[in-house]
């Protein structure tokens, strides 16, 4: 199994939603989160001083999936995520040694 990172643009996230419900993933976690990279962030004006926003707003989509449907899921992130810009994001995929699911003890692939 693998776990998918995903940092990417808030207003694509429900296309990318829905992109990974079509190839049937059917959960996910979805945190707000704010940073920066190449992107640098920009200037903006407040009550007429501008001050400089360092950190811009991002989603991270955590996924894990098994491996036979990585690449689909991957392709899918970047197909929908994708807008050609800087900015658009990251992603970033971890092995799973386990997982259960609490309420019934189920483990591995059964628990996703």
């Amino acid at each position: 199994m693998k776990k998918i990172e995903a940092i990417i643009k808030p207003f694509k996230l429900d296309d990318v939603r829905e992109a990974l419900s079509d190839i049937g993933i059917t959960g996910m976690t979805v945190t707000e989160v704010r940073g920066f990279g190449r992107q640098k962030g920009h200037t903006e004006l407040y009550r007429g001083a501008e001050y400089m926003v360092d950190f811009l707003p991002k989603v991270k989509m955590e996924i894990v999936v098994p491996d036979d449907l990585l690449e689909q899921c991957l392709d899918a992130i970047i197909e929908t995520a994708q807008t050609g810009k800087i900015g658009d994001g990251k992603i970033f995929v971890y092995e799973v040694e386990r997982v259960i699911r609490i309420r019934t003890g189920e483990e591995n692939e059964d628990a996703i």
